[in-house]
């Protein structure tokens, strides 16, 4: 998901978001420790969505 649809949202949609994100995250870290992940890199994805929804959601509470 880009920056400008994640700008959009309401912070409570931004907080469903981050606590999927971060369950998915949890998700692929296990996935990864019983070597099971296919796509490493799906890792490096969701940290990053991660860090940009967090980033957007500071911006907003700040405002």
């Amino acid at each position: 998901m880009s920056a400008k649809n994640l700008h959009d949202k309401s912070v409570e949609q931004l907080n469903e978001e981050l606590m999927s994100l971060l369950k998915a995250q949890f998700g692929l870290r296990m996935q990864a420790a019983t070597n099971q992940l296919q796509k490493t890199s799906e890792i490096k994805k969701t940290r990053r969505e991660i860090a940009r929804i967090k980033t957007i959601l500071s911006q907003k509470v700040g405002q």
